[in-house]
């Protein structure tokens, strides 16, 4: 009988005894592996034990479980594929749209809406207060009306060329030709911003402040996205005052900077630097007030200034906490986001549901997308031709402004849920609707898998790599020890 466990001279135990290379108890990846099943296990468990038949095969409980899990193993399978270096977060958006399409193992398509938007707002949350703790406020200083033209002035461009084509090739009327522009013209938060920490985390177009300037123009961009498709909705169904929806984006822009400059200078100060678990006490605080921005912005109903208020916070407190005293939060934001990444993007995935779709839309809907996307590149390329950037820069910021996932899924069903809400069955509004979720659908299968695989593999190619040397700043270096910690700072 071979003998398991062993002490040394100092009395420490150790494992000295290996099956056929597998070490007793199991270590390093098997582990870990092990350790996800019974964590699986336990939580599927608990919730059949307290909720029951929700919790089983059907029920919305299991559904969202269901989804964790094989987008979790898809994304592990395309990180697996060798000399590709695909990103993640493209198996997990396959594995929830196969979860809600494919027969006999759609088990999304039992999730509530209600649950998906809730959680995809959860963790969006968590991608932004990364974000905002990863934010260089020099290269953002730096930057500043850079950051507003590429927000605004490519995102304009898709929107108004999607809005023609659509009033012309779709034969709509404005108001919904620009409710489908608008649903277009919005960026991925979802795709961008964790491709770019990542990038980040290698020094990647840190010295010019390539990742802060699209993070930040990306915030903005989902502004004006989401306020123009508010203000055209409310002209289409005649809901609300005519003068508030026109200026409903600049208040809305508004809102979500003061509540955030405001949350992020009291995280200055509450807690106080000599209370216990004051790091603790800042993540739940901040994460709180994230959570109440965006949520408490829906219920408003000034969504727009949800995720702008949270970035603005997370960067606003970041500043003030200094650079050391910023990385336990950073830390704690990347272990909650690594239960949230699959959870995002498998619900994303779910969301597209093909039986919504109008097949004889398709090629309409996809030369409306190639032709408004294409012009928003070279929107792109000339907001940024004063800068100091190389021409392989700017073509990866072209490259990283094309995902489109999160905006859609959450708003482009809106018009069509209406429509049915007020009896318009059969009628051009249920029409147009439908319309605008095909195009919507359509962007989000094209873009987003082409703009994470473009990111991820344009990134390392096109942006310079500057490693902080022994004599600067170490906390960069510190900051970035934990491959999961992104934050950081001037080199």
């Amino acid at each position: 009988m071979p003998e398991l466990i062993s002490l040394d001279s100092e009395g420490e135990s150790k494992t000295c005894s290996q099956n056929r290379g597998c070490t007793v108890p199991p270590t390093k990846h098997l582990a870990r592996l092990l350790t996800a099943l019974i964590l699986l296990i336990l939580s599927w468990s608990v919730l059949w034990t307290v909720i029951g038949q929700d919790a089983q095969p059907g029920g919305n409980i299991f559904g969202i479980l269901t989804v964790m899990v094989f987008s979790s193993v898809g994304g592990l399978l395309v990180k697996c594929i060798p000399h590709l270096s695909l990103p993640p977060l493209l198996g997990m958006l396959i594995a929830g749209f196969m979860l809600r399409n494919v027969p006999h193992i759609d088990f999304a398509s039992h999730i509530e809406k209600k649950w998906s938007s809730s959680l995809r707002s959860i963790a969006l949350v968590i991608i932004l207060m990364r974000s905002g703790l990863g934010l260089n406020t020099d290269a953002l200083r730096r930057l500043k009306f850079t950051v507003m033209r590429l927000a605004f002035l490519p995102c304009a461009t898709e929107a108004v060329i999607a809005s023609v084509m659509a009033y012309y090739l779709l034969d709509m009327r404005w108001q919904w030709a620009f409710q489908l522009g608008f649903v277009q013209a919005a960026v991925s938060l979802a795709v961008v911003i964790p491709s770019l920490l990542e990038l980040q985390a290698e020094y990647y177009g840190v010295e010019k402040g390539i990742p802060t300037l699209v993070m930040a123009a990306a915030s903005f961009d989902n502004v004006l996205s989401i306020s123009g498709f508010g203000v055209c909705l409310g002209l289409s169904y005649h809901s609300g005052n005519l003068v508030f929806n026109i200026f409903r984006g600049p208040i809305e822009l508004s809102m979500g900077i003061v509540f955030g400059v405001i949350v992020g200078v009291i995280c200055w100060y509450f807690p106080s630097k000599d209370q216990e678990n004051v790091h603790k006490t800042r993540f739940v605080i901040l994460l709180g007030s994230a959570l109440l921005s965006v949520f408490g912005s829906n219920a408003a109903r000034f969504a727009g200034a949800g995720a702008l208020g949270v970035l603005t916070m997370a960067t606003v407190a970041a500043h003030g906490w200094g650079k050391e005293a910023k990385i336990p939060i950073a830390e704690a934001t990347a272990f909650v986001w690594k239960f949230f990444e699959p959870l995002l993007f498998g619900l994303v995935g779910a969301e597209v549901s093909v039986k919504y779709m109008e097949t004889s839309l398709v090629g309409t809907g996809l030369g409306i997308l190639a032709v408004a996307l294409l012009l928003r590149l070279l929107v792109t390329f000339v907001v940024l031709a004063r800068n100091n950037l190389t021409k392989k820069e700017k073509i990866f910021i072209s490259i990283a402004w094309l995902p489109k996932a999160t905006v859609q899924a959450a708003i482009g069903s809106v018009s069509l849920d209406m429509a049915r809400q007020a009896g318009l069955t059969g009628t051009y509004q249920e029409t147009y609707g439908i319309q605008i979720l095909t195009v919507a659908v359509l962007s989000i299968l094209v873009t987003s898998p082409i703009g994470a695989i473009g990111i991820s593999l344009a990134g390392p190619r096109m942006l310079t790599q500057t490693l902080p040397t022994e004599d600067e700043d170490d906390v960069t270096a510190k900051l970035n020890e934990n491959g999961d910690v992104v934050v950081v700072t001037a080199v």
